[in-house]
């Protein structure tokens, strides 16, 4: 029988950061409410449908910065993503 795989554990952190979109324009405010060492749940101002499969999450505005992500889910405003 496999062993369940534990989730890496979440930190509740409510801070601004900011994501772009492939090659880096329209940086878009957002807002994450946790975070842990894999991936974060981030609130957007916009329906988080229409973010694309891949983002770039910066906790500066600068887009040179930051982490590539994946999108793995999607519900109204909030995304949960996994860091690349």
């Amino acid at each position: 029988m496999p062993q369940p795989t534990k989730r890496a554990a979440r930190k509740l952190l409510s801070r601004h950061a900011w994501i772009t979109l492939a090659g880096g324009f329209a940086a878009r405010h957002c807002l994450v409410e946790d975070i842990s060492s894999t991936g974060a749940k981030i609130t957007t101002d916009e329906d988080a449908s229409q973010l694309p499969g891949v983002i770039r999450m910066a906790f500066a505005r600068d887009a040179r910065t930051g982490r590539s992500c994946q999108v793995i889910w999607r519900r109204g405003k909030s995304a949960g993503i996994r860091f690349l």
